[in-house]
């Protein structure tokens, strides 16, 4: 054999062990479900992190309540949303960090994203001083009118539609929070007393509450639409804008307690509502993520219905047939 004959055909062995770009062979640069051992933990991870949702959104309802119902706090809404915002921006920028990278930021500018960094302070403080002057399970119970509100907006604004079914299925739902609305309320309890039924200035707000996260939430989707983000890159980008913004309004409408007349319980409940948030914000990445729409969906009607149970038997006073039937209505009718 030639050395020519040779060289040619140690050439096609290496061509062989070559690619037809003529580099060797390399693990794909993308990496599907298919490259990636399954994780066998995966339904375990997925079921704690909803328990864990679940939990810290029922406990920070009730931990939000008892911060309200203390006279030491009880005219600081804007102040205890604007400290749930940074601690949001916080959680966020640390999650989007090399070290945990569970997303990655994106920027919109500030100008742009003012609109709904201002919606959302004033959802989040509507919803504040909603459950300080109303029943939790009056506040919980007015927060399912929500999906009707939306699709309302949706219909009215945007010409969007819903199926007829989804729609006959809100009418018990309203008429639910109608019998609420007008039974649950009561005149007012003296100054300090603990409020253990919704008086009418509960009523106006939470309506307007739910009104204003309507708002809130329609634009949240126009917004990701718009910038091509995802709920956690938006919320990245508002919730410290919406911090700065109520840093301006505190001082006109908050009244801050003396520091050493405020309880020392009330200022551990405070810290203790922070992290909560922070819980909410870390498992509902985990939710999303890995959790389908309708797995999603249970969750937040489980919460529903805990918040409004533990809320009816804890409150102190004695649930009437009208009322319950109103629950009732309006708990049945998330789940049509």
């Amino acid at each position: 054999m030639s050395d020519t004959e040779m060289e040619d055909k140690s050439r096609g062995k290496d061509l062989e062990k070559e690619g037809a770009d003529g580099l060797l062979p390399q693990t794909p640069n993308i990496v599907t479900k298919d490259h990636v051992a399954p994780d066998p933990f995966a339904r375990a991870k997925m079921l704690m992190w909803m328990g864990i949702n679940t939990l810290a959104t029922v406990f920070i309802v009730f931990c939000n309540k008892a911060i309200f119902s203390d006279p030491s706090f009880g005219q600081c809404q804007a102040a205890f949303a604007c400290f749930h915002f940074f601690i949001t921006a916080g959680t966020l920028y640390a999650l989007s960090r090399p070290n945990f990278a569970m997303f990655t930021p994106k920027w919109v500018p500030v100008a742009n994203m003012m609109p709904l960094a201002i919606s959302m302070a004033m959802n989040i403080v509507g919803m504040n001083l909603s459950l300080q002057i109303s029943s939790i399970t009056f506040y919980q119970i007015t927060r399912v009118l929500l999906t009707p509100t939306v699709a309302v907006i949706n219909f009215f604004f945007y010409k969007k539609t819903i199926p007829r079914l989804a729609a006959y299925s809100l009418i018990p739902m309203c008429l639910g929070v109608v019998l609420i609305s007008y039974y649950d309320v009561k005149p007012p309890p003296p100054p300090g007393a603990p409020i253990k039924e919704t008086g009418a200035l509960g009523v106006i707000v939470a309506f307007g509450s739910v009104f204003v996260s309507g708002v809130y939430t329609v634009w949240v989707g126009t917004y990701q639409r718009k910038y091509e983000v995802n709920g956690f890159q938006l919320l990245y980008n508002q919730a410290p804008i919406g911090a700065v913004v109520l840093l301006y309004v505190v001082p006109w409408t908050d009244k801050f307690p003396a520091l050493d007349k405020a309880p020392i319980n009330v200022w551990w409940m405070i810290l203790f509502s922070g992290v909560l948030a922070s819980l909410i914000n870390v498992s509902q990445f985990f939710i999303i993520g890995g959790a389908g729409a309708v797995e999603s969906t249970i969750v937040g009607h489980v919460k529903t219905c805990l918040i409004v149970v533990i809320g009816a038997f804890t409150g102190g006073r004695v649930i009437t047939d009208k009322v319950a039937l109103g629950i009732m209505l309006a708990l049945l009718s998330i789940f049509a």
